[in-house]
C-alpha cells in the first residue's frame, strides 16, 4: 500500500522527486538511486517503484533487480549498490537517534521515547532522513506536525 506524506504534497502528483516510501525501499534493497536517474524514468516507472512491495527477502531482491534493470534501460548506466543496514535505526523504537533529537530541539519540539515508539518505521525513517545535516531540512518541522509530534 502506498503512503505519501502531506509534507511531500508539492511533488506527489507528478512524482518529480523521490518520495520517502521509495527512499525507504532503496535503503532496504541497498541501491543508491540518484535524482538524475529518477528524472529519466517514465511516470509509469515511478508509479511501479511506489507500488512494488519491498518487505520480504524475495521482494527486496525482486525490487533491487527491477530497479537495476530500469536504471540501465532508461540511463544506460547502473545504480550504485550500498551496504544494507541489518539493524537500521528506524526499526529501533527504543532509542531516538541523536540527529532527530537535535533537530527536534533546534525547532523547539520535545520528542519523547513514547512518541518515537508509537511511530511506524516509515515515519521514523522520514524523520531520520529529514534530520541529517546533508539533507534539506525544510520538511522536518512539517513532518513533526503531520505526525502530531509538535
Amino acid at each position: 500500500m502506498s503512503q505519501f506524506f502531506a509534507f511531500e504534497s508539492d511533488f506527489v502528483e507528478s512524482l518529480r522527486c523521490i518520495p520517502m516510501q521509495v527512499r525507504f525501499k532503496l535503503d532496504a534493497c541497498g541501491v543508491k538511486l540518484k535524482l538524475q536517474h529518477w528524472n529519466q524514468f517514465e511516470p509509469s516507472d515511478r508509479a511501479q517503484m511506489v507500488a512494488l512491495p519491498c518487505e520480504t527477502e524475495a521482494e527486496i531482491q525482486n525490487y533491487r533487480e527491477f530497479l537495476q534493470r530500469l536504471v540501465e534501460q532508461r540511463t544506460g548506466t547502473t545504480a550504485s549498490e550500498l551496504p544494507i543496514d541489518v539493524d537500521p535505526p528506524w526499526l529501533n523504537a527504543d532509542q531516538i537517534p541523536v540527529s532527530v533529537q537535535e533537530k527536534a530541539n533546534e525547532v523547539g519540539a520535545k520528542l519523547t521515547l513514547t512518541q518515537w515508539f508509537a511511530l511506524s518505521p516509515l515515519k521514523r525513517f522520514a524523520l531520520i532522513k529529514l534530520s541529517r545535516s546533508m539533507h534539506e531540512n525544510r520538511n522536518f518541522l512539517p513532518a513533526l506536525t503531520e505526525f502530531n509530534l509538535n
